[in-house]
């Protein structure tokens, strides 16, 4: 039961800030932070993506992502190309290495999404529902 006075945007931020404790815990021998692992994952998801495209993704700010880009590019695990599609711009691009780097940090990352799909047990499918909506309702609102 949540705290009298909250609201869902507050319980949200409550689990998002645990979330990321939890999950910069069990990562950190593999070098990433819990977001840091999360962009990997939305790099991971196409071959090349658009910083643009990535700060849709994430919901951030064009500056976030470019701070981001600069410190995957000097661990030489992201690579900046020119964009087949527009030459004024480039696409961002998982090296071998930033790869190589994900799946280590994934070995990290699944034993801690099983515990919590365990502990939700058949709630799990209706908590990302939940989750699924309440991400819709904010992107409607933004």
């Amino acid at each position: 039961m949540a705290p009298e006075g909250t609201n869902v945007l507050f319980d949200v931020w409550l689990v998002s800030k645990l979330a990321t404790g939890v999950l910069d815990q069990a990562l950190t021998p593999s070098g990433l932070t819990a977001d840091e692992f999360g962009v990997y994952s939305v790099l991971t998801s196409t071959d090349t993506m658009t910083p643009t495209e990535l700060a849709r993704w994430l919901a951030a700010p064009p500056t976030t992502v470019s701070s981001y880009v600069k410190r995957f590019e000097a661990r030489g695990h992201v690579q900046r190309e020119r964009n087949p599609l527009d030459g004024r711009s480039f696409v961002l691009r998982l090296t071998p290495d930033g790869r190589r780097a994900h799946l280590e940090a994934g070995r990290a990352f699944l034993p801690v999404l099983e515990q919590v799909v365990a502990a939700l047990g058949r709630t799990e499918p209706s908590v990302r529902r939940a989750l699924a909506e309440l991400r819709g309702a904010l992107a409607e609102t933004a």
